[in-house]
């Protein structure tokens, strides 16, 4: 692969292809727009990929490498209790380093265009729900049990992504202590939270000062 001046490297052209599908969609994702948006030529393209399928593809396998290993490598994290192995996998939904929400919106959009992309999210769905479920079952939920609760966990992060749901980060931990319970059936204890918390805010104790007033007054939304 050549990386000489001017012609940039594939990188450039994925970090463009995947801006490109974030904003507008997989349609906007065409050679010439990516050429004229890094200022090089046309031609240079075909340094690096094949055709625009192989772009595609590309896309697909970094989509893969950022929200599927990141998913089921924070599932396999060291943890002393259940409550913290799925806080764990709570970083994921807060921290775009672990696992990219917008990328995971555009993709999902895509594959309902796309019958093999289509493929490839499904073939996600199922690892990432796999690997849930085996973080359950090593703190000592029954296989069945610990596959509902892996849904669960699982398909209510994609209703946030597919549903467009509007949350501060503060708001979103401040649900937190009652999604675990829900999802592990073991009680979020103060430390825990705090510990996850201070992963995501702060300063803290402002934080958890907030938390606590917001909690005595707070009641469902009417919709």
């Amino acid at each position: 692969m050549n990386t000489k001046v001017g012609k940039g490297r594939a990188e450039d052209w994925l970090d463009a292809a995947y801006e490109q599908l974030i904003s507008s969609g997989v349609e906007s994702v065409r050679i010439l727009p990516l050429a004229k948006a890094l200022k090089t030529s046309r031609t240079s393209f075909y340094w690096f990929f094949k055709d625009r399928d192989a772009l595609l593809d590309g896309l697909i396998e970094r989509w893969k490498a950022k929200n599927t290993h990141g998913l089921i490598s924070q599932t396999e994290r060291y943890a002393e209790s259940v409550v913290e192995a799925m806080l764990n996998v709570f970083d994921c939904w807060l921290d775009e380093t672990l696992f990219d929400a917008e990328f995971e919106f555009a993709v999902r959009y895509w594959a309902m265009q796309a019958p093999e992309v289509a493929r490839e999210v499904a073939s996600a769905d199922r690892k990432r729900i796999d690997a849930l479920t085996r973080m359950l079952i090593r703190f000592g939920d029954e296989p069945h049990s610990a596959n509902v609760r892996a849904r669960t966990t699982y398909l209510t992060q994609i209703g946030y992504i597919s549903m467009r749901t509007q949350e501060t980060k503060d708001e979103r931990i401040g649900r937190v202590a009652e999604y675990v319970q829900i999802f592990t059936g073991q009680p979020c204890q103060r430390q825990d939270l705090e510990r996850f918390a201070s992963r995501h805010t702060s300063p803290l104790a402002d934080w958890m000062k907030a938390y606590d007033k917001g909690r005595e007054s707070k009641c469902l939304q009417a919709p």
